[in-house]
């Protein structure tokens, strides 16, 4: 990164105040406790105020309103409207992940009658693409990635190294798979009856839709019948388990070590925090949080934020929690009130 504080207002939108540092050159990016004179920090929570206080950034991206009193006189300020956008833009510009050049690696396999333009495609060293499969241009599936019989993966994909999209799974266009993630893996059925558990064969897919990312060492299932499917826009986090059948709706959001069982079905806007649990067969509606630890038990339509097992409305679960702090003092007035009873009938 080279960039003058006229570029970054440039890039940004934003105004610049402060020290005179228009001309001034500034080569990095960093948090407020680390930045020196050449770096670019943002400044956009009160909790970090004691890090504003000591900066050495040479550059401080902040927002409306903001009051520069703790700011060392050295810190150019340059106000734009969100300072954590404005910062994720810089690195976007000046930071950008090196894309490969277009090409099959010589180690990688890919069957014949794969559907792929060589000069629009990455496919990297011991990658493996399976007879049938389609992928779109600008996608890039990097080394030891597996993409199985029949499955198609969109344009501007990214498929990073030990991704797994197996036989006949559907991915969109500029969908993101991390390391280690595995799609269309047998859903966990097995038929109990005769005292022995007998696998369930699993004949459906998963379909994931547009710019969906997905993060590292995350299972989703495919379909007992049917798909197990993913909506647009959708963001789900390392760790997280879901089931076949599952229906994710648009623009939800999924965080580590989730697990979401079979044939539940989320609605769009959803936020799934760590280690939330949902049973399987339900119906979780647009605008619901899940607060993290939460266990879902019985469907939940009404927007709101739940927590707790099992979860229930976040102010009857902090009301729960206050009275349960409270039982210590409560016990006491009962023992005082049982000793002065005892005295009285004696």
């Amino acid at each position: 990164m080279r960039a003058t504080l006229r570029e970054l207002c440039d890039l940004t939108g934003g105004n610049a105040a402060g020290a005179d540092a228009t001309d001034k050159t500034f080569t990095g990016l960093a948090s407020l406790a680390d930045a020196g004179p050449f770096d670019v920090a943002f400044y956009n929570n009160d909790r970090y105020a004691d890090d504003l206080a000591v900066t050495a950034a040479g550059a401080l991206l902040v927002q409306p309103g903001f009051e520069g009193g703790l700011v060392p006189d050295e810190c150019a300020l340059v106000t734009v409207e969100d300072a954590s956008q404005a910062f994720s833009q810089i690195a976007a510009a000046y930071f950008a992940r090196s894309i490969p050049e277009p090409g099959i690696h010589p180690t990688a396999f890919v069957a014949e009658d794969v559907e792929l333009d060589r000069e629009k495609v990455t496919v990297g060293p011991n990658a493996v693409i399976e007879s049938g499969a389609v992928i779109g241009d600008g996608t890039r599936i990097d080394g030891g990635a597996f993409v199985g019989r029949g499955a198609r993966v969109g344009k501007d994909c990214t498929l990073y190294a030990n991704a797994t999209v197996h036989d006949g799974c559907l991915l969109g266009d500029r969908v993101i798979l991390h390391s280690g993630v595995v799609v269309g893996s047998d859903g966990y059925g097995f038929d109990s009856s005769s005292g022995e558990h007998v696998k369930i064969e699993q004949l459906g897919i998963v379909q994931i839709d547009d710019d969906v990312e997905i993060g590292s060492n995350t299972s989703i299932d495919r379909a007992r019948f049917g798909k197990t499917h993913i909506g647009e826009g959708t963001k789900i986090d390392n760790l997280v388990q879901i089931a076949h059948n599952v229906v994710i709706g648009k623009r939800c959001l999924i965080v580590a070590q989730a697990g979401i069982a079979g044939s539940t079905h989320i609605e769009d806007g959803v936020v799934v925090a760590a280690q939330v649990g949902v049973a399987g067969h339900l119906r979780i509606g647009s605008g619901v949080i899940l607060a993290a630890q939460s266990g879902v038990a019985k469907s939940i339509t009404e927007p709101g934020t739940y927590m707790g097992f099992l979860a229930v409305p976040g102010a009857e679960k902090l009301k729960q929690m206050a009275n349960v702090r409270n039982l210590p003092k409560l016990i006491e007035r009962v023992k005082a009130l049982e000793a002065k009873v005892k005295e009285m009938e004696s």
